[in-house]
C-alpha cells in the first residue's frame, strides 16, 4: 500500500533529463492529500520555490488543490500573511476591501483560473457601481485601493506557484483625477492659532500645523520624545485603533521616524500644555482616576486620546470661527504649503513631513510649488530689467479696462 504523504511534505526531482526540455519540479503535498507542483529551469530556483511553498504551509495558509477559489485564498492571505505585516489601521482597510469589494465579485473564481479579463471586468463593474445611498458611484481612488490589495494577494499566490502570473500586473489601473488640496492659507492659519489660544488641545493643533505631523503621530508622542533643551521633537510611534482598542505602533516607514526642530511657537505651546496636564493629573489622582501613559496628548484621566475626538474638537473650532471645513490631516497639508511658500527646499520639506520619497512630496504639492515659483520669476524680471516688462504691464491695464 502506498503511504499517504503528510501535509507540507515535498521534494525536488528532474524531468525530461538529458533533453532540451529538461527542467526541475518542486512538489508539496496539500491538506487534502493532493499535491502542488511548480516548475523551474534550475535546481537552485526549484529549491527556492519549494522553500516558499513550505513556508506558506508553516504560516497556515490553505495551500489547497486547484479547486481553491479566489475568495478562499484572499481570506487566508488576509489573516495569515497580510495581518502580521500591516499596521492596525491598514489591516482594517484591507479587511473592508476584501469583504466589501473583492470577495463578492471575484470570490467565486477558481484561483488557478483567474485572468486579466476578470480583473478588468472587476474594475469596470466597481467604477459603475452606485453608492449605497444612491448618489454617485464608487470613486476611482477606491477602485485603485481595491486593485492594490488584489495585486498584493495575487503576487503572493504567484510567488508560491499557485498561479502562473499575477493578472493584476497585466491590467491598467483606472484614471485618477487627484482632488486639489486646499489647506488653510497663512491668514487662516493665524486666525486658527488665535482661536485656539487657551484651548485644552491648543498644543495638539499647533504642533500638527507647525510640524506637519500625521494625526496618529501627534497622538502617539510621549514626553520623552520632546527635548526642551535642544528644541527638538522625535517622531517614533503612532496611535491607532486596532481590534483591541487604541494602541501604539511603529511609525509608517523608516523616513517617518524623524527628529524635527521645534519652532518657538510649538515649543511654548508644549510647555503650557505640560503645565495644564500636570493640573489634570493632580485632580484625577486625588480621585484615583489617573493612568500614567507618558503621552503628551491624553484624555482627562491620562489615557490615550481617541483620534476621532481630536478631529471633532478641531472641526468645532473651525466652524465656530467661520473657517473652511478641514480634516485633521489637512493641518499637515497646511504646514507643507506654508513651508513651500517660504521657498524651503523640497528635500527639507520631505524630511520634515516624513515622506518615504521626495516624489510623494512633489506630487502632493505640485500646485503649491507652482505658486512659489512665480516669485523668483518676478524677481528675475526686476533684476534683469526686462524691456518687455513695461509693455506687458500696459497690456494688462488695457485688458482690465476693456473688461
Amino acid at each position: 500500500m502506498t503511504k499517504r504523504r503528510a501535509h507540507g511534505e515535498g521534494g525536488l526531482f528532474r524531468r525530461n533529463r538529458g533533453t532540451p526540455r529538461e527542467s526541475w519540479v518542486a512538489r508539496i503535498y496539500l491538506e487534502d492529500g493532493t499535491r502542488k507542483e511548480v516548475y523551474a529551469q534550475t535546481q537552485t530556483e526549484a529549491k527556492r520555490k519549494l522553500a516558499d511553498l513550505k513556508r506558506g504551509a508553516e504560516l497556515g495558509l490553505a495551500l489547497r488543490s486547484q479547486r481553491q477559489t479566489v475568495g478562499q485564498f484572499l481570506i487566508d492571505w488576509l489573516e495569515n500573511v497580510a495581518k502580521p505585516k500591516l499596521r492596525p489601521r491598514s489591516f482594517r482597510s484591507y479587511r473592508t476591501i476584501v469583504g466589501q469589494y473583492l470577495v463578492p465579485r471575484l470570490g467565486h473564481v477558481q484561483l488557478a483560473k483567474i485572468t486579466p479579463q476578470h480583473v478588468q471586468s472587476f474594475q469596470n463593474e466597481l467604477l459603475a457601481r452606485p453608492l449605497a445611498r444612491g448618489t454617485g458611484t464608487v470613486s476611482s481612488g477606491t477602485v485603485i485601493n481595491a486593485r492594490r490589495v488584489l495585486g498584493r494577494a495575487m503576487e503572493q499566490a504567484a510567488h508560491w506557484g499557485l498561479i502562473a502570473r499575477n493578472p493584476v500586473r497585466l491590467v491598467d489601473g483606472p484614471h485618477v483625477t487627484r482632488k486639489e488640496i486646499q489647506p488653510l492659507d497663512p491668514d487662516q492659519a493665524r486666525q486658527l492659532l488665535a482661536a485656539i489660544s487657551g484651548d485644552r488641545l491648543e498644543a495638539l493643533y499647533t504642533v500638527a500645523l507647525a510640524l506637519g505631523l500625521r494625526r496618529g503621530e501627534a497622538l502617539g508622542l510621549k514626553w520623552d520624545d520632546v527635548d526642551f533643551l535642544t528644541s527638538t521633537l522625535y517622531v517614533q510611534r503612532s496611535l491607532q485603533r486596532g481590534d483591541n482598542g487604541l494602541e501604539l505602533v511603529d511609525v509608517k516607514t523608516k523616513k517617518s521616524r524623524r527628529a524635527i526642530p521645534l519652532p518657538l511657537i510649538a515649543l511654548r505651546s508644549l510647555q503650557k500644555h505640560r503645565q495644564r496636564q500636570e493640573l489634570e493629573r493632580q485632580t484625577a489622582t486625588m480621585a484615583n482616576l489617573w493612568t500614567e501613559t507618558g503621552l503628551v496628548f491624553t484624555n482627562v484621566t491620562g489615557g490615550p486620546m481617541d483620534p476621532e475626538t481630536a478631529t471633532k474638537s478641531f472641526q468645532r473650532v473651525l466652524k465656530r470661527e467661520g473657517l473652511p471645513h478641514q480634516r485633521f490631516h489637512d493641518l499637515r497639508h497646511a504646514c507643507a504649503s506654508l513651508l513651500l511658500a517660504q521657498g524651503l527646499d523640497l528635500k527639507v520639506i520631505q524630511e520634515i513631513l516624513g515622506h518615504s520619497t521626495i516624489t510623494i512630496t512633489a506630487d502632493l504639492y505640485a500646485h503649491v510649488m507652482m505658486g512659489a515659483k512665480r516669485q523668483p520669476a518676478a524677481q528675475m524680471d526686476a533684476m534683469l530689467g526686462s524691456p518687455y516688462q513695461t509693455e506687458q504691464h500696459d497690456l494688462v491695464r488695457i485688458a482690465e479696462a476693456e473688461h
